[in-house]
């Protein structure tokens, strides 16, 4: 049995489906249970069950392991509603979820971020970093993918802040390359991760093709006028005075400000060229 926690966001329902058409029995793991009518969750499958689990409560995961030979992480802590956190969830929750895994004998398959590391301005790459290092310390079999910005996130997000006009919003200037990947690819190397042994020990990166501004980005989605631009001031500002009521919207205030401003180019080669299987999806 394969747990994939996280099975019911976006990049895990990918890798459910792309799970079972290769006939592998799946565990989504939620925290909650998805209705019947919901049509994303596969009621109707009987190669998938579902169970309710949260990586911050350790009892539920313990309890979600029983049977598992190996568990995909593909949670995160970085909505900017909601309870959870990049410190909760990336970190603390990957954490007792290899724990868990360890427990049940099973080899891990965590999703990870490019540019991961200790001292990164971003919140979220620092606690990937401290899960990363925590699971390869682990003992359990492991196989870490690292993927860049997802493209269907950002899509969405920039279509949401959409005038009636149907002129997108950029955070900031929008003039600093970043590399956006499609989910689907990246789901793809997820599941090799999962189904291939040899990959263990492994970090696979996952990217897009191409290293794209956030006003590029905004073109290639064909709609409307050229972007509005949230000044870095604004910014800056928000997430000064949003972090003590609306710590998720001061954090993505923050992210906003390091995306605007850091050097996010990924040479894209490195990563595909030993994985001729890997996916490299254009955006537009």
């Amino acid at each position: 049995m394969i747990a994939v926690v996280g099975g019911t966001g976006r990049l895990g329902r990918l890798v459910v489906q792309q799970l079972r058409r290769q006939g592998e029995q799946v565990l989504v793991v939620a925290r909650r249970r998805p209705a019947p009518v919901d049509s994303t969750a596969d009621c109707t499958d009987q190669g998938i069950r579902h169970v309710a689990a949260d990586v911050r409560d350790v009892a539920s995961l313990h309890a979600a392991m029983d049977g598992v030979s190996v568990c995909v992480s593909a949670v995160h802590g970085m909505a900017p509603s909601g309870d959870g956190s990049p410190t909760s969830v990336d970190w603390l929750g990957n954490r007792n979820l290899v724990d868990a895994a360890a427990v049940a004998g099973a080899a891990v398959v965590m999703l990870s971020v490019v540019g991961a590391g200790p001292d990164s301005p971003m919140e979220l790459f620092r606690m990937k970093w401290r899960a990363e290092e925590h699971l390869r310390a682990s003992g359990v079999p492991w196989t870490v993918v690292r993927a860049t910005a997802f493209a269907e996130l950002w899509a969405e997000i920039l279509r949401s802040t959409a005038s009636r006009s149907g002129r997108v919003q950029v955070f900031g200037r929008g003039e600093n390359p970043i590399n956006f990947v499609c989910v689907s690819d990246v789901a793809t190397g997820v599941v090799h991760a999962v189904t291939d042994p040899a990959l263990r020990g492994q970090v696979l990166t996952v990217t897009g093709p191409e290293n794209l501004t956030f006003n590029e980005f905004a073109a290639r989605l064909g709609e409307g006028p050229p972007p509005r631009h949230v000044p870095r001031a604004a910014l800056r500002a928000m997430a000064v005075v949003a972090r003590p009521v609306r710590p998720g919207l001061a954090r993505s205030a923050r992210t906003a400000l390091v995306m605007d401003t850091t050097d996010m180019v990924v040479d894209t080669a490195p990563g595909h060229t030993p994985y001729p299987w890997l996916p490299s999806t254009k955006i537009g």
